[in-house]
């Protein structure tokens, strides 16, 4: 449960301005989101629809519960963000061969040269946000979202 505090609201909303975490990361979320998406306009992706990709590139024939588990997403707004994808060739949805009720995803060869080409647009914006920081910075800030991800 949350206490109550005594304290004056400007103090409040001073101590959220100096610690807020959400909105940092918040903050940061979006701007690396923007440079993604401007990096991935020229190939007809967002860096959601990327991600995705990537997901699907990593390991064949992944269930749509197995991707809303790896993003951290839930099924219905997992299988919404596919269906783009579905309807411009570049995945398979399809029944699983065991259980009718399960639908795996696979990449197409359209989605797979798609994502050839998303990958070298990628690699420059990636490295360019990298280049920001130390390398000492980049692991802390790996190993940090690890951490916050998996708790």
């Amino acid at each position: 449960m949350i206490q109550k505090t005594s304290r004056p609201l400007p103090a409040l909303i001073a101590e959220v301005g100096r610690t807020c975490l959400c909105r940092r990361v918040q903050h940061a979320s979006r701007h690396v989101g923007r440079r993604f998406d401007d990096a991935f306009r020229p190939v007809g992706i967002n860096n959601w629809q990327f991600t995705m990709l990537m997901t699907l590139a990593a390991q064949a024939s992944r269930t749509v519960n197995q991707i809303a588990a790896d993003l951290g997403m839930d099924r219905t707004t997992t299988t919404k963000n596919l269906r783009p994808l579905e309807r411009r060739g570049l995945i398979q949805i399809r029944v699983d061969d065991k259980d009718a009720r399960v639908r795996r995803v696979s990449l197409t060869e359209a989605g797979e040269q798609l994502l050839a080409e998303a990958l070298e647009n990628w690699r420059v914006v990636n490295d360019g946000i990298a280049a920001a920081l130390t390398p000492a910075q980049l692991e802390a800030l790996r190993t940090a979202l690890e951490v916050i991800a998996r708790s």
